[in-house]
């Protein structure tokens, strides 16, 4: 009888080795969410002059039109994987023109990029309704971009901001539809995009 008893008992479950587990489930999640978690850590990157009083946030308009100018660039070579590419370009121009200390000209050259796109798309008879899409939002955000550099640094940190929660709501629409850019840029992005305006609004309001 009491051998039954035991039989019927719930018996604790064994204590298996989850640690291994846990690490892979950790790392699984990191490959997972591998652009956002760039896009916060980028973000940070570039803020750090924000914080430290380095930058204002009006010096980070050129952001704007780089934001615009990839989408641009990848709708124009009908390539969605291109848009990373053409980030690394923009990121290129920005430390360039920062390093030459001419932080103004970095919007232009990014402008004039845009206007390169522009052509090789209508050269090469792009009249998908993906360029003609690209192409407003580029004239958008470029224009943002450009009024920045005419604005004192308080409203033009804030337009910034409006400009990079704008994008922001870009990328998410894109993410959902999977077009224009590959689906880890529209992540990536929008992280980046929310995070900026985040540090700017922060670092300008406490002035």
């Amino acid at each position: 009888m009491n051998s039954s008893r035991q039989g019927l008992t719930p018996q604790p479950p064994s204590a298996g080795p989850t640690a291994p587990n846990d690490a892979k489930g950790n790392i699984s999640a990191a490959i997972r969410w591998w652009p956002a978690l760039a896009g916060l850590a980028f973000g940070l990157f570039v803020a750090r002059d924000l914080f430290d009083g380095t930058e204002s946030g009006a010096d980070l308009g050129a952001i704007v039109a780089a934001s615009g100018l990839v989408y641009l660039g990848a709708a124009a070579l009908h390539r969605r994987w291109t848009a990373w590419p053409v980030f690394f370009l923009s990121v290129l121009v920005i430390a360039a023109a920062k390093t030459a200390r001419i932080g103004a000209g970095a919007t232009w050259i990014l402008l004039g990029l845009a206007g390169l796109f522009f052509a090789w798309g209508l050269l090469h008879d792009v009249r998908r309704s993906s360029f003609s899409a690209q192409a407003i939002g580029m004239a958008v955000f470029g224009t943002l971009a450009a009024t920045v550099l005419v604005l004192d640094h308080v409203t033009g940190a804030y337009l910034v901001a409006a400009g990079l929660l704008l994008h922001a709501a870009w990328d998410a629409y894109h993410f959902r539809a999977n077009r224009a850019v590959i689906r880890s840029m529209s992540e990536f992005c929008f992280v980046l995009d929310i995070a900026l305006a985040a540090a700017i609004v922060i670092t300008t309001s406490g002035d």
